[in-house]
C-alpha cells in the first residue's frame, strides 16, 4: 500500500519514552474521494514498535457499486509490506513479476530491498473490504538485497476463549516458517465474549496491540476501534481481556527496539536526506531500481511523487537503544 499524503512530512522513526495509546487518524486512499483508512503508525509519539514501522487500518468498507482499492504502480525502499485481510480480496502485482492474491487470514509478505514497486487493487467479487497493511523497516546488512515475497496460511489455534494466527514469530507455541531480517512477532487474535488471556512473551520485544473490533482491555486500558496500544520492552507477559458480551478482534505487534536511525518519508525507508531525494528522483525518472508493474489496468500508469520539503531530511538518535 502507498502514503498517498499528498504533502507527506518527514518522518525521524525511533523508539520514545512513550508507553499508552496511540489514537488513529484518517487518511484517504488515492485521493480525498477515495476509501480512509485509519493511520496508527508512525506518530509523533510513536514511530516504531520494534521494526514495525507503518500500519493503516481500514473498514469493514461496503465496496458494491463504490470505490474500493485501487493503488497505482508505486515505489518502496528499505521495507518490507505486510498485507493482512478480515474480509475481501486484493489482487497484488510488482515488478519482481509475482501475481498473487490477498485472502482473509493469509499473509502475503513483499520485500522491497534496494527498490520495488507494486500495485494493489480489490477483486470485482469483494463485496466488503477490511484489514490492515503494515510496513517493516529492514536492517542495514538487508535494506539493499533483491526484491522477494512470501506467503503463508497460519493454523488456528484456541487457547483460553481465544484463537490465534499466527503469521509472524512465534506465540503460544505457534510459529511462522516466514523468515525475517529482524526478530518479528505478528498475530491476529479473535477473543470470545469474556474471554481473558495471558501469553507469555519475550521481555526483550516492544508490543502493540491494534483493536480491530469489540472492546478490550490491556495493561487497565480499554481500547477503541483502530487504537494501538504500546508496551516498552521488559514485561515477560501480556494480558488482553474482552469484558463485552461480543467477539473481538485484536492484532499483536512485535520486535526488540530498532538500533538504527531511520528516515521515512512518503513510500521511502532511508537513512540520509541524499538518499531519499535521489529514491524520488530515480522514481520520477523511470529508474530500473524499481522496475515496472505489468497487468495493471487503472486510471494511471503509476503514483508520482510528491514534492519534497524545502528542508534538510534529517534522522535522530533513538533513545534507550
Amino acid at each position: 500500500m502507498s502514503n498517498t499524503d499528498t504533502a507527506p512530512t518527514e518522518v525521524t522513526c525511533a523508539p520514545s519514552p512513550f508507553t499508552g495509546v496511540l489514537r488513529a487518524r484518517e487518511v484517504p486512499l488515492g485521493g480525498p474521494r477515495a476509501m480512509l483508512v485509519r493511520r496508527t503508525l508512525p506518530q509523533r509519539e510513536r514511530s516504531l514498535i520494534g521494526a514495525w514501522c507503518f500500519a493503516d487500518h481500514y473498514g469493514p468498507h461496503d465496496v458494491r457499486g463504490g470505490v474500493g482499492m485501487d493503488v497505482p504502480p508505486h515505489p518502496h525502499t528499505g521495507l518490507q509490506t505486510v498485507s493482512w485481510l478480515f474480509s475481501g480480496e486484493i489482487e497484488h502485482r510488482d515488478s519482481a513479476g509475482v501475481h498473487a492474491m490477498v485472502h482473509p487470514g493469509e499473509l502475503n509478505l513483499m520485500s522491497a530491498g534496494a527498490g520495488i514497486c507494486h500495485s494493489e487493487v480489490s477483486t470485482p467479487a469483494t463485496t466488503e473490504l477490511h484489514g490492515v497493511q503494515l510496513w517493516v523497516a529492514l536492517p542495514e546488512e538487508a535494506r539493499h538485497s533483491s526484491r522477494g515475497f512470501a506467503h503463508h496460511k497460519p493454523t488456528p489455534r484456541v487457547v483460553d476463549g481465544a484463537t490465534l494466527l499466527v503469521f509472524l514469530g512465534q506465540l503460544a507455541g505457534e510459529h511462522s516458517p516466514v523468515e525475517t531480517y529482524t526478530p518479528l512477532l505478528g498475530a491476529q487474535i479473535d477473543l470470545e465474549p469474556g474471554a481473558s488471556v495471558t501469553f507469555d512473551v519475550d521481555p526483550g520485544f516492544e508490543h502493540g496491540v491494534l483493536l480491530d473490533r469489540g472492546a478490550v482491555r490491556v495493561g487497565g486500558t480499554t481500547l477503541d476501534v483502530a487504537d494501538l496500544w504500546f508496551q516498552a520492552a521488559g514485561s515477560h507477559q501480556l494480558t488482553i481481556d474482552n469484558p463485552a458480551a461480543e467477539p473481538a478482534r485484536v492484532l499483536l505487534l512485535g520486535g526488540p527496539p530498532f538500533p538504527e536511525q531511520l528516515l521515512m518519508w512518503w513510500n521511502f525507508v532511508g537513512r540520509t536526506h541524499d538518499e531519499i531525494v535521489e529514491y524520488r528522483r530515480q522514481w520520477e525518472a523511470g529508474d530500473s531500481r524499481f522496475g515496472a508493474v505489468t497487468g495493471y489496468r487503472g486510471a494511471v500508469d503509476r503514483l508520482p511523487a510528491p514534492p519534497l520539503p524545502n528542508a534538510t531530511l534529517r534522522p535522530r538518535p533513538n533513545p534507550g537503544v
